[in-house]
């Protein structure tokens, strides 16, 4: 993990604080979809695959 908060820095350094709130916070709701996803993606199914 140490890798992604140098990434965090540089883009900081390079275009100011705002937009590294922005790619925090797009992480984070792709995180939750995929977090989601995972979780809800059992109760679609017809119990046909027991």
């Amino acid at each position: 993990m140490p890798h992604t908060a140098v990434l965090l820095a540089a883009a900081s350094e390079e275009q100011g604080a705002g937009n590294t709130l922005r790619i925090v916070l797009l992480v984070s709701l792709v995180g939750a979809g995929l977090l989601a996803w995972f979780l809800l993606r059992g109760y679609g199914n017809d119990d046909s695959n027991d």
